[in-house]
């Protein structure tokens, strides 16, 4: 699956996207980031206070219980502010 990230998860991380396989017992976005965060410092950093992260599967916001089997796409960003 490929997996984006924006802003300064982005910059931590130190990449735009990649594609990943991560392992069966992986199921859910919370299992993913925990996953990623294993994978290095920069990832670990990126996702160091994971409840803030937000995270969405196929361009549609989820919650980091969502099941990834069938995604296609992932993507994590900072919370984000607006008007």
């Amino acid at each position: 699956m490929k997996v984006k990230y924006f802003a300064w998860v982005r910059e931590r991380v130190g990449m735009a996207e990649e594609t990943v396989e991560p392992p069966a017992d992986v199921r859910t976005v919370g299992d993913l980031i925990g996953w990623l965060t294993k994978r290095g410092e920069s990832y670990a950093h990126a996702f160091e206070t994971p409840r803030v992260i937000r995270a969405a599967i196929d361009h549609a916001h989820v919650k980091p219980d969502a099941a990834i089997a069938g995604a296609r796409e992932i993507a994590f960003f900072p919370p984000m502010t607006g008007g």
